[in-house]
């Protein structure tokens, strides 16, 4: 029997951009898994040496639409690629494409985003907030549209620490109609060099304009049926389409990737400052259900509606339930009990970290932590006739520990009132299928369950017995070495302190 989310999805047309990133394969593979549409278009850029059809080809492999196959063998027949650009103007979409667009989307996700801390001005500009007045004009066109999501993020409105389901353009340094202005007359070299006026208290250009973006929605969306998803970190996939799985490393996954691996030893953060992380299966399937609330709402309010009313526009944080939160030292222990009982082959030594709050303690602690090791091992790998990078490696890791550091130095709180109503509105078959209710989330479970999974998504190493077996026994060979080396360094301290203190005497 189809639940009310199934009814609404059956037969109908999808526009997704973002589907060749981690969050959109995740919406995208949970629509055809567990509803029936008729057609999903997807944005798809070319790539220097791959043109959108050896992209699609590539993206239809992928391990996380295995499951799908087997239930539904025929399922990626419904995906049709769009080639389109979000740098370029009008999306790059052709016009041909664009009237296919008009005259057959009913529902659009708008995920297309650079996630990256460090993008250039102009560059983040483009993708994340132009773009969205873009998708907002070309969602105008659409004869039957339905509901728009913008997929935006919990941290948009991250200069403040108790942040609603509302906007907050006062925080802006000038408004999003402005500073794309500034693009379209300033060279993109000017632009950049204007950066930290821009930016104001906002802490890198991917808050900055995500926020601007959710300007633009509240002042051009009119009124068309949007709403704003916001969710926090997006974190390893819980149950489906298998636990474990995710494909980013990029943030917080190549802190863990660096972890694992026995190079990272010493983090930035604040241990008593909340984690916000959230399954990547829960944040695919509040997307998904968002649309249909949209809809629903958009429907109950159409008679009586006023034209450029947006007033139904509602936004949807996504964050852990604050009676059932998460710490980042339960994550660092949570995570670290997991790797010791699953330990990887690869490791290069005994995985350990410690933690500091203290930025210029952190700065002293890379070099004993990292940069002596680093550049120790760099000089086997020389000896070896091998490329050297570990130093290299250290000064990426410390530059995005830097740079995550904003978000983990201090507790975000996040009212999540619109997610929880949206919950509650869902039948119990619904929640059952498209669930994400973070107060009943087992976060030991969460752990123990995903690292299996990621294991294999991250490291190439499947979960098997042999497996296992080979990294205990590599796992126990660097235990010893590593205490060894503690206890030579212990030594070496102590009679350097016994000495200074003879010739004292």
């Amino acid at each position: 029997m189809e639940t009310e989310v199934q009814r609404f999805y059956k037969g109908k047309t999808l526009f997704v951009t973002g589907g060749t990133g981690f969050l959109g394969k995740v919406i995208i593979e949970k629509i055809l898994r567990a509803t029936d549409p008729k057609h999903i278009y997807f944005l798809v850029r070319s790539k220097k040496n791959e043109d959108v059809n050896a992209r699609f080809v590539k993206w239809m492999n992928q391990p996380i639409f295995e499951s799908l196959l087997k239930k539904k063998p025929k399922a990626l027949q419904l995906m049709k690629p769009i080639a389109g650009d979000c740098l370029e103007p009008d999306l790059g979409i052709s016009d041909s494409d664009r009237k296919m667009l008009e005259k057959e989307v009913q529902i659009v996700i708008h995920g297309a985003a650079t996630v990256r801390f460090t993008e250039p001005m102009h560059i983040a500009l483009a993708i994340n907030t132009r773009a969205t007045r873009l998708m907002l004009q070309l969602a105008r066109k659409m004869h039957h549209l339905e509901a728009f999501v913008q997929i935006s993020t919990a941290y948009s409105n991250c200069v403040i620490d108790n942040i609603g389901e509302e906007f907050y353009p006062h925080h802006l340094t000038c408004s999003a109609d402005k500073v794309l202005h500034l693009k379209e007359t300033l060279s993109a070299e000017l632009l950049d060099k204007m950066t930290p006026a821009l930016l104001g208290k906002y802490p890198n250009t991917y808050s900055y304009t995500k926020a601007l973006a959710e300007q633009v929605i509240q002042e051009e969306a009119g009124d068309l049926p949007v709403c704003i998803f916001r969710p926090a970190i997006i974190y390893a996939n819980y149950k489906e389409p298998s636990s474990g799985w995710i494909d980013n490393p990029f943030g917080l996954v190549a802190l863990v990737y660096g972890i694992a691996y026995g190079v990272l030893h010493l983090l930035l953060a604040n241990m008593k400052a909340q984690a916000i992380l959230l399954p990547g299966d829960y944040c695919a399937n509040l997307a998904v259900v968002s649309a249909w609330e949209t809809a629903k709402k958009a429907a109950r309010a159409r008679p009586s509606a006023m034209k450029g009313s947006n007033s139904k526009l509602t936004i949807y944080n996504f964050a852990p339930s604050r009676t059932n939160s998460l710490l980042w030292n339960d994550f660092r222990n949570k995570g670290m009990q997991a790797d010791k009982l699953q330990p990887i082959t690869k490791m290069i030594w005994y995985p350990f970290v410690h933690v500091t709050n203290c930025p210029w303690l952190f700065r002293l602690g890379c070099i004993f932590y990292h940069y002596v090791p680093g550049f120790l091992y760099d000089i086997v790998l020389r000896l070896r006739g091998e490329k050297p990078r570990l130093v290299h490696t250290y000064r990426k890791a410390h530059e995005n520990l830097k740079a995550l550091h904003f978000f983990n130095k201090k507790s975000f709180w996040f009212r999540t009132d619109n997610t929880e109503a949206l919950w509650e509105h869902m039948s119990p078959e619904d929640r059952q299928g498209f669930n994400f209710d973070m107060k009943s989330l087992d976060w030991d479970d969460y752990f123990q369950t995903i690292w299996s999974g990621m294991r294999l998504c991250l490291f190439k190493e499947p979960p098997t017995q042999a497996f296992l077996a080979e990294g205990k026994r590599i796992q126990f060979r660097y235990y010893v070495l590593h205490r060894i080396c503690q206890l030579l360094i212990v030594s070496a301290v102590a009679y350097v302190i016994w000495l200074l203190f003879n010739i004292w005497q």
